[in-house]
């Protein structure tokens, strides 16, 4: 058997067992163990083992459970309702104020914890009833909420450039830099739409009247107070790492110190909470874990049979310009990112196009900051983005998930056009560094 024909047996055994049901970590380690044993027999064994041990003794896979410990905290608290509650004094009686005010909270939460699946269920919880209330149009108001659900994609310290910083074997610190610019970028495009649509038509955003004013904070100075706690923690963990005093693990460590002393502060800290939150912490890093154990496997196995040498022989022949391979290569992650999830495109796919994205002569945390955009189009796509998941458990009953795929498709096109952007300016990205 070649090399092609083992590909297309290896993909397609994939996308058979997914139908199953079957966890992607599981799949994978099984294709692997397969291919290991029917092209190599069980010597090559270790080789594959020890990819896998050197994927889960690195160093700096340390900082995702503490960022995930941090954002289960926040879910926990009432710093993240605090914060919803004091930006509606800013947002004023703007026509889209309270979606403005959600995007810019979205974006404030992402700062503090990098993780997209708690941000969609507290947004569902606390803003998207409260638009709804407030005579917000439907659909606007639940892709306000996915759409700004998934900075935590982009934002640092995001997860997912962690993980790809651990792939590609670049700093994360320096990705953490590349991607401010163009979350901010993304941030902005949601807050312009929401207010050209609110502007033209205000029957989709109503502005706020005395009737409709319920906010606890009676001041901008005790809605500034309450900012003010989840600035610090940001500071502490953003700024730390941005100021070189600590490096990216160290600071997740400190911001999991700088939630817990916050919580205590403000009176809410409690066993049941601490125990919880450190269930969700071990759930979440499970399922990374064992997908990421999963995925080294078969990618280390196919690079065995030739795999990687195939692909890259495969694209680089293509008689095209560079960028244009970069754009197939976005096009791939695109259409996988409507069957799986972005940990299992990060493992399978990064370790066979970011050679290819180093030979071509492009510059791997620029690539990383595609791949960051391309996940979040991938967190809202249907059949299966994850952001329609996590807004129907908690969304009102009269809302389908039919509701919820139609909400995000313009969102899903501006961060299409983010890409675009990125692709035709990489400086968006990279100017810091």
């Amino acid at each position: 058997m070649d090399i092609g024909t083992a590909t297309i047996l290896m993909v397609g055994a994939i996308f058979a067992l997914l139908v199953t049901g079957l966890p992607l970590a599981f799949i994978t380690g099984l294709v692997a163990m397969v291919f290991t044993f029917g092209w190599f027999g069980e010597t090559a064994l270790p080789l594959v083992t020890s990819r896998v041990y050197g994927f889960i003794t690195e160093y700096s896979l340390v900082a995702v459970p503490m960022f995930v410990l941090m954002a289960s905290l926040l879910d926990r608290s009432g710093i993240a309702k605090d914060l919803f509650n004091a930006m509606r004094v800013f947002a004023g009686r703007l026509p889209g104020g309270v979606a403005v005010q959600t995007i810019v909270v979205a974006f404030f939460l992402a700062a503090l914890s990098g993780i997209i699946g708690g941000e969609i269920v507290l947004l569902g919880i606390l803003a998207l009833p409260q638009m709804l209330r407030l005579g917000y149009d439907k659909r606007l108001s639940i892709g306000v909420v996915c759409a700004g659900g998934a900075l935590g994609t982009m934002m640092p310290p995001s997860i997912v450039l962690i993980i790809y910083g651990l792939i590609a074997s670049v700093s994360i610190a320096e990705l953490f830099t590349a991607a401010v610019t163009p979350a901010v970028i993304l941030m902005g495009s949601y807050i312009a739409y929401v207010l050209v649509r609110c502007l033209k038509n205000p029957a989709l955003g109503p502005p706020l009247d005395e009737s409709t004013q319920d906010n606890p904070f009676a001041s901008k100075l005790d809605a500034v107070k309450a900012i003010v706690l989840p600035g610090m923690i940001a500071f502490l963990v953003l700024g730390t790492i941005y100021g070189g005093i600590a490096s990216v693990t160290e600071a997740a460590a400190m911001g999991v110190f700088g939630v817990l002393l916050a919580i205590a502060v403000r009176g809410e800290f409690a066993m049941g909470m601490l125990h919880h939150s450190l269930g969700q912490t071990m759930n979440t890093c499970g399922m990374i874990i064992w997908i990421g154990i999963g995925a080294a496997a078969l990618v280390g196995v196919y690079n065995l049979m030739g795999g990687n040498r195939f692909v890259s022989g495969m694209i680089l022949g293509l008689d095209v310009a560079p960028i244009v391979i970069i754009m197939v290569m976005m096009a791939i992650m695109l259409i996988l990112g409507l069957f799986l999830d972005w940990i299992g495109i990060a493992m399978l796919a990064l370790p066979i196009f970011l050679p290819i994205v180093v030979q071509l002569g492009f510059d791997p945390i620029w690539f990383g900051i595609l791949f960051a955009v391309n996940m979040q189009v991938s967190f809202l796509s249907p059949p299966f983005g994850p952001a329609a998941f996590y807004l129907k458990s908690v969304a009102p009953p009269d809302i389908s998930l039919q509701d919820i795929y139609l909400s995000v498709l313009p969102f899903m096109a501006i961060q299409l056009c983010v890409l675009a952007a990125l692709l035709m300016w990489p400086q968006l990205a990279i100017w810091p560094l």
